[in-house]
Formats: C-alpha cells, structure tokens, sequence
C-alpha cells in the first residue's frame, strides 16, 4: 500500500465550465425506465432539451417521466421514433439486435454507453463519485441530501428515488453571487454527486475530485473472473482521482489499494478508523450513534436513514461533507432528516402489529447486514423473508452465502431466478439454494401465489429482499397485510 497521510491539509482543485450543453439536443434513451437512464433523462430536460425514450414495459418511474414532459413509448417500433435525434444513450441491457437500436444505427445517430455520457458530463465539475460493490446509492443520496441543505448546493444522479425528494436526479444551485462562498476550492452548486458503477467497469468513465470506495467483496464475476480482478478495476478507478482530492474507504480496503493521493478511513466501530461510529443504539425505531472525527466527538447523532448497515454509509458521507466544510450541525440535522432511498431498506409498513420492509439487497453480505438490522430492530417478533435471486450466474457464484444469510429469517419464501441480461444455466436455480440451507426455513413459491402464502405463515415482519422485478409485488403485498391490521 502506498498512500499519503490523512492527516493532511486537504486543498480540492477548482473546476470551472458552462453548463453541460453540448451533448446535443434532441437525446433519445434506450431503457429511459432504468435507474440510472431516468436520472439522465431528468437532467437533459432540466437543460430544457427534447427528451424521450424506450422501454420494455410502463413502470411507476416511466410513468412519472411523462408527467414530467419525457415522451415514453414501449413497442420496438422504429416508426415511433422521433424524426431529429442528436445523441441515443444506452445501456449494457439493451440487446443490440433490438429493432430500435438496428434503426438508430442505421439512421447513423449518434450512439453512447450511459455511463460514457455521465462521465462526458461531470468531467468539467467538482465530482464526488461514490463507488463500491454495497451502499452506494444510499451513500450518495445521504451525501446529495446533506449538501442540498447546506450552502454548498449540488447536481446529484442517484440510483435510487430520494423519499426527501421523490426522485433520483435534483440540481441545487446558489444564484445570488452575494451568497456564494468558496471553502476548500469548492463553489455552491458546483458539486456534482454520483455513483461509480462497477458493473462493465463503467466506474473508469470518471475522473473524479473526490471519491469514496464503500466495499470491494466479489461480484459481477461474470465481467470480471475474480475477486483480483475486480480489485485491480478498483485500484485503477482510485489511480483517476484527482490528485489534490481525496479517497475515503471503510477501513481495511486500503490494504488493497495502491494510491498517491490522501486516504481517509471510515468505519462502524474500529476505533483506528479517522471517522468511526460507535455506542450505536435504538431509541424509539432509529439508531443512535456517537461520530468519532478528527476534530473530536460529534454525540448522539439521530440517523432517519434505518437499517445498521447504512450507518457506515452515513459515516462516509459525513466525513465527505465534513471535509467540504459542510459545518456539523448541517450534517447531524440533515441525517436526522434523511428518509431513506426507496428499495434501500425502506419501511412500507411501520405499524406495531405489521411490519413491511422493501430492501434490495441481493448480494449474500447485503442479506446479511439487511436481517440483522430486522433482528436488531425487532428481536422478538417472527421474520419472514421473501427474496428473489438475481441472475443466474450470481445464484450460481454466491448459492452457500445465500443460503448461510438467508437462514437469518425464522422463515424464508423464495422466488425463482431474475434472469435479466442472462440466459439459463444448466443446474442453476432456486432450488441450489434451499438445498445448500441446513435450516429447513425455506419454501419455493410463484409470483402468483405470494400474498396467499405470507397470509399463511402469519406474518409479524416481513422483509422482501432483491434487486429484479420483486418491486412490483410490493404494492399488492402492503395492500394485503394493511388489511390484516
């Protein structure tokens, strides 16, 4: 490891440019629907561009989008395009023999991968990016609501939908130049937040000012073979960091990385960390903590973002915004205020005879830290999980940790395999993992029967874990046990 002090006197370069205007004017996107495609479609119509797109099928975001002006279709209908078309934006999980994208081609419009044009637009800013195997959408959304409300401002593009703010996208930007005021080189409202998506190693798009690394565990090990791999695709993002920022990392990573620039570490409870949380406790549903900085002891720190393992996640972004200049009663008031990302552990249902939790964890350590936070929060009361694995080659990689951290529940429901991107393997199933599990918890069932089959085991708390199209049960899965209530 090869690293400079923390202890340093951190000075962050200064970028300046226009707007991000140049990409075009009409933008098109394949997969408008996806997460991180909608963020993008928001911020080309914030720059009062002509947006619109495609997608597989109408979903609650698509359906926002068109009321918020983005034309949306879902036939793969060239006809449907629009006549003039600047740039097309897609994605890894859009098949290139899809009609449209053949058609696009064709017409020779301008094609680009998202996270080329994400990296395209904040390569003139101050960018934090956030990065990371876990936590890095509600990392970057805790650190995109703690500079909103500072005087900082930001341009933030999360993976997920703020509750404060009911989007994944939002530009904050101090106008009145008697309000703007530099600390640490930064200017209000130059500040753009993001996350550094490993997956495709499109976390190599972005050169950032600062960045924060939250976990380097094994996955996508169909992109990458091994773990080494994904290290050294790691090592090769912090080797892009400005040189004059910094890298904030949980504490042990920076055994692994080979970096000239400053390393700040975080953790939840090592104390040899330079920002640690510790005394954690639970008062009336929350978590409490004590913040342990360089500068001394921020005490009793209220977290409004749930769930244990998005404690470490507020560490990292209070040592970001701290570092900023962000003063600390902003930090502590805005994570007291944090509502969470939907899908990152978020309470549908919070009622004293019925619990509904959605989380998207889908990776065995996510599992693990998402039941512990359910047992922590509520030790004597049943658990029921309800998971959907995600790809095949992941159930495949990872069927003993599922089974190990599934076990957590006092009672498991399985769903079959998400396949997105992948085609079925051979012996890969559902199956894989209740085989593997010593506590015979688990129970194989359809998308169909899922609302008869929680109702059966009388649920107490009940947690619906997974990252494919396990959402949409959500809604009818909260209207049936509200009305057990």
């Amino acid at each position: 490891m090869n690293h400079k002090t923390a202890h340093r006197t951190s000075h962050i370069a200064h970028r300046t440019s226009p707007p991000s205007g140049g990409l075009g004017g009409a933008i098109f996107l394949l997969g408008i629907g996806g997460i991180g495609m909608s963020a993008l479609a928001r911020y080309f119509k914030s720059l009062g561009k002509s947006v619109s797109g495609y997608d597989l099928t109408p979903s609650p975001l698509t359906e926002q989008l068109m009321r918020e002006g983005i034309n949306v279709f879902y036939d793969d209908d060239s006809t449907k395009l629009p006549a003039h078309i600047d740039l097309a934006i897609y994605t890894p999980a859009v098949p290139t023999d899809l009609g449209l994208f053949k058609m696009l081609a064709q017409r020779g419009v301008p094609m680009k991968k998202r996270a080329v044009v994400l990296g395209e637009i904040v390569a003139p800013h101050e960018t934090i990016a956030i990065a990371g195997t876990h936590g890095k959408t509600t990392t970057a959304a805790i650190l995109a609501h703690i500079f909103y409300q500072s005087k900082f401002g930001c341009t933030a593009f999360v993976g997920g939908i703020m509750n404060n703010y009911e989007s994944n996208f939002f530009h904050k930007r101090v106008t009145d130049s008697a309000q703007r005021h530099r600390v640490h080189g930064v200017t209000q409202g130059e500040v753009y937040i993001l996350e550094a998506d490993e997956y495709d190693r499109s976390l190599l798009q972005f050169k950032p000012t600062v960045a924060a690394i939250n976990a380097m565990d094994s996955d996508h090990l169909d992109i990458y073979g091994t773990q080494e791999a994904l290290i050294e695709t790691y090592n090769l993002f912090a080797n892009q960091i400005d040189k004059n920022g910094f890298l904030v990392v949980k504490k042990g990573l920076e055994q692994h990385l080979e970096v000239d620039i400053e390393v700040i570490t975080v953790s939840i409870e090592d104390k040899q960390a330079h920002y640690y949380a510790d005394n954690i406790h639970i008062v009336g549903g929350y978590y409490h903590f004590d913040l342990h900085t360089p500068q001394g002891t921020i005490g009793d720190v209220v977290f409004g973002g749930g769930g244990f393992v998005n404690i470490g996640n507020a560490v990292t972004a209070a040592a970001i915004a701290l570092r900023y200049g962000v003063d600390t009663t902003t930090v502590t008031a805005a994570l007291q205020s944090f509502a969470g990302v939907q899908r990152r552990f978020q309470f549908r249902i919070r009622h004293e005879k019925m619990v509904l939790i959605d989380d998207y964890a889908h990776h065995p350590e996510e599992i693990r830290m998402s039941l512990r936070s359910v047992r922590d929060l509520y030790p004597d009361k049943k658990i029921t999980a309800v998971f959907q694995p995600h790809l095949y080659s992941r159930t495949r990689d990872f069927a003993d940790g599922f089974a190990e951290t599934l076990a957590m529940a006092d009672e498991l429901l399985l769903l079959d395999i998400y396949p997105a991107r992948e085609l079925p393997v051979e012996g890969v199933s559902s199956k894989m993992i209740l085989s593997k599990m010593t506590k015979k918890n688990g129970k194989l069932v359809n998308k169909q029967n899922l609302i008869n089959e929680i109702i059966n085991v009388e649920p107490q708390v009940v947690v619906m874990l997974g990252a494919g199209d396990i959402d949409r049960l959500v809604a009818p899965v909260e209207e049936a046990l509200r009305a057990m209530i």
